[in-house]
């Protein structure tokens, strides 16, 4: 038996733009599609239409390995696991498996809306090619993870989509596969469910299966992988022990990019003589990033014009949580020294740029509003939610616990344990 449950040697998928299915084809019609789009020979170019979300990607994962997978939206992650579980097949080059694999690549994947819940985890089994015996043995087990006991006998078109998750990865991690494909299964959930999901996959890895984890959740990747894999359009860029590879991702802003932008018709003409041009958040290397680790400082940077001088201007930010709550207001001439210096500000281009202090910001998401005006004679330009972006608490104090820590700021306290003699 070989070493290696999944082999993928230059794997590559193409995806022809605007093209769309019609009804089913002939036999005929099918032959001469696919000798149309077989690939190409010498040095023809792709065509301005053709897509790769993944080109000469080759990799091996062992058995009982639990392999990391991050990138940038659209890198052609899902695209990957997609082809690994069959769902589409590869426009050039192939994968080995050795096992038999259970997917969970989106909620729902491989559910029949029609069908009760009880009847979709019996077929799911049977699609893995289990008995009907050994689903009957796992079925309580599922219910009782997936806490939709009450619901079991409803059509799952009548599921919410946390009802949804909850059952789709009770199913995939309970019927036990050889390989396990979850992608993104903690982007939907409420907390306690995502401490659930992170328990069981810890369990499926202890188990010696293979799992194959794609996530945004940073802190998840280092706490359930051994390797991950970085990839950006379509390419693999790294692979390496988990801490490494995530400190790569997050430090060569691999994440999206977090900016905004405003054009001239997005300005009201009430802002002049001011007009903002880019809010950015950047990352302790000085990268444009929409996702920065709390255990690093961090830059909010403002770059504005003034067309003519304005007396007693201040700019600033409102950092909130995604619900509005205020976190803390700042503005450039908090400090008397740069508001004395900068009573008027001649006209000309500016960048007011803050920092944020490493250990201050919790894990989540965080939204920046933007405001420039003289102190109670004129607001010039205000966007309340001018732009969104994520923390990360991977390396944070306390991330060994596999619980949620309450709060929008997770400060690096100094303790002391002393000893108290009786």
């Amino acid at each position: 038996m070989s070493e290696y449950a999944i082999r993928a040697e230059n794997i590559g998928k193409r995806y022809r733009l605007g093209e769309t299915l019609g009804s089913y084809s002939t036999f005929r019609e099918s032959i001469s599609g696919w000798l149309r789009r077989s690939p190409r020979r010498g040095n023809e170019r792709d065509s301005k239409d053709d897509l790769w979300a993944l080109r000469g990607l080759s990799f091996e994962v062992r058995h009982g390995e639990v392999l990391g997978i991050v990138g940038r939206n659209g890198a052609g992650k899902s695209t990957l696991l997609k082809v690994l579980s069959r769902v589409t097949e590869p426009t050039e080059g192939y994968a080995e498996i050795r096992g038999r694999v259970g997917s969970l690549l989106e909620v729902g994947t491989g559910f029949h809306p029609e069908l009760t819940g009880r009847e979709n985890i019996f077929l799911n089994g049977a699609i893995l090619g289990m008995k009907k015996t050994e689903i009957a043995a796992k079925f309580d087990e599922i219910v009782d993870f997936s806490e939709v006991e009450q619901f079991i006998d409803t059509p799952v078109k009548r599921y919410s989509s946390g009802m949804y998750l909850r059952l789709a990865f009770a199913v995939a991690a309970h019927l036990e596969p050889e390989i396990l494909v979850v992608d993104e299964v903690l982007a939907v959930g409420d907390a306690e469910f995502q401490r659930k999901c992170i328990g069981k996959m810890s369990d499926v890895a202890q188990q010696g299966r293979t799992v194959l984890f794609v996530s945004h959740n940073m802190s998840a990747i280092l706490r359930l992988t051994q390797e991950t894999m970085v990839i950006d359009k379509g390419r693999m860029v790294m692979r390496a022990p988990s801490a490494q590879a995530v400190d790569y991702y997050l430090s060569q802003g691999f994440s999206e990019e977090g900016s905004k932008r405003w054009e001239a018709d997005e300005v009201p003409a009430s802002a002049a003589p001011f007009r903002p041009r880019v809010l950015r958040v950047c990352n302790a290397q000085g990268q444009e990033s929409n996702t920065v680790r709390s255990v690093e400082p961090c830059s909010i940077e403002i770059e504005y014009e003034i067309d003519e001088p304005i007396t007693g201007l201040r700019v600033g930010i409102y950092l909130m949580s995604t619900r509005g709550e205020y976190i803390f207001t700042s503005f450039d001439t908090d400090e008397p020294g740069h508001y004395e210096r900068l009573a008027t500000r001649p006209a000309g281009r500016y960048v007011s740029r803050c920092t944020i202090p490493a250990d201050l910001l919790n894990e989540g998401r965080y939204v920046i509003g933007m405001n420039a005006s003289s102190f109670r004679i004129r607001r010039y330009f205000h966007d309340e939610r001018a732009l969104a972006f994520n923390v990360d608490a991977a390396g944070a104090p306390g991330t060994h616990w596999p619980e949620p820590r309450l709060g929008q700021v997770r400060p690096r306290l100094e303790w002391k344990i002393d000893t108290v003699e009786l």
